[in-house]
């Protein structure tokens, strides 16, 4: 007996606690939406001639059609607006409201269950209640009218609840799509591109040892039989190839653990998902990750203010565009990064001293993938030739990209 009323408790509870719907970004449509109340309610006014003069009522309906604006982020907070100031006006104008474009307002009734949180819901339905009943009791409007209208306004709901869980299992089908395409991407770069690199780092590995062991042998029969001079070579050469195995090494490692990270994340490990991503912070380390060319880092603003999805973004674009730099930029002798952060977005540059300017081969797909990233936050990414030869890349992100 208890099992059906914990239940009935749980889903209320849940219901209860339903959170907002993410709306999306103010758009074109708004303010046409906007522009077509004003203009319908002023045409409606000045053609109409059986009823009373309405432009104070027009005037009236045009003040309040600015809700509409944030509609989607305030919606009961905007209903309310729109309701109090359509009861003041009924005390003061004295003829009623016979416009037909003043259905605009149901945008509004629509508005609150498509994107409210469960309880903007409750206080919406307590609005709208007192709205059609209140003339109703008082007298002042038949009571057809009133059920009239309950019909429409439920009507209105339900289509507002109808969109939102459609919207909801579209997302859901969607995340469990990326779900499996995550899992295979996961497999595949554990079965192939990590054991590649694992084999590259274990044979790195080997040479060292080798080299360092031939180095030592060198180093102890050198000097009988041949001159110093000779014999110094011999040791610069073997150093410059231990330290070169000793980069290639370090890469691979770091290769391998990024591709872990990536295939837990993929995977949805939460211990993954623990670890944060590097950021914009973490861009001087990535300068100083390879010393083909020497990376100028400069950082104008606070990075702690951008969104942690926009500061992964800048930090991969700056990444793909260093690697190009150290390995496509023909006699490049310094890269220069350049981070600017203000309020409203987070622009890069990257730039390079190579010649003759020349761009990345076309079969790579850095370039298409940081004008990916780019667009997938509503900006921007571009990459070309300098006017004064080398390469420069450069992208503007929205802070607000975090939010679409």
């Amino acid at each position: 007996m208890r099992r059906p009323y914990a239940d009935v408790m749980g889903l209320a509870t849940r219901t209860w606690l339903t959170p907002p719907a993410d709306p999306p970004a103010r758009g074109w449509r708004d303010w046409a939406l906007l522009l077509g109340v004003v203009v319908s309610v002023a045409a409606e006014t000045a053609l109409r001639t059986d009823a009373p003069p309405q432009w104070p009522w027009a005037v009236v309906l045009v003040a309040v059609a600015v809700t509409t604006l944030w509609r989607r982020r305030f919606s009961t907070a905007m209903l309310a607006i729109a309701l109090g100031v359509a009861a003041v006006a009924g005390q003061v104008i004295a003829t009623d409201l016979a416009l037909v474009s003043s259905i605009y307002m149901l945008t509004l009734v629509y508005a609150v269950p498509r994107w409210g949180s469960s309880r903007s819901m409750l206080a919406g339905a307590v609005l709208m209640l007192l709205a059609v009943m209140v003339p109703s009791l008082v007298g002042s409007a038949p009571w057809a009218d009133a059920w009239g209208s309950a019909a429409v306004v439920l009507a209105t709901g339900a289509l507002g609840l109808a969109f939102r869980w459609r919207a909801a299992s579209r997302a859901r089908e969607m995340e469990q799509v990326r779900l499996v395409e995550g899992e295979r991407l996961a497999r595949d770069l554990h079965d192939t591109v990590a054991h590649h690199v694992s084999a590259i780092a274990v044979r790195a590995q080997a040479a060292r040892a080798v080299a360092a062991a031939e180095g030592r042998a060198d180093s102890a029969v050198t000097p009988a039989v041949t001159p110093a001079s000779d014999g110094a070579s011999a040791t610069a050469g073997t150093a410059a190839a231990l330290d070169a195995l000793q980069v290639i090494e370090d890469e691979a490692t770091r290769a391998l653990e990024e591709m872990r990270s990536i295939a837990g994340i993929l995977r949805r490990d939460r211990d993954a998902q623990l670890a944060p991503a590097p950021g914009i912070a973490d861009l001087s380390a990535l300068a100083r990750a390879g010393d083909a060319v020497p990376v100028q880092v400069e950082v104008t603003g606070e990075a702690s203010t951008v969104p942690a999805r926009v500061s992964a973004a800048a930090y991969r674009i700056a990444q793909e565009a260093l690697t190009n730099v150290r390995r496509h930029a023909r006699h490049a002798t310094r890269a220069h990064l350049l981070v600017h952060i203000d309020d409203r977005e987070v622009t890069l540059q990257i730039r390079d001293d190579g010649r003759p300017a020349h761009a990345p081969p076309s079969r790579g797909y850095g370039i298409a993938g940081m004008t990916e990233r780019a667009t997938l936050l509503g900006g921007h990414c571009s990459a070309g030739p300098g006017p004064a030869g080398g390469w420069i890349v450069m992208a503007t992100l929205p802070l607000a990209g975090s939010h679409r």
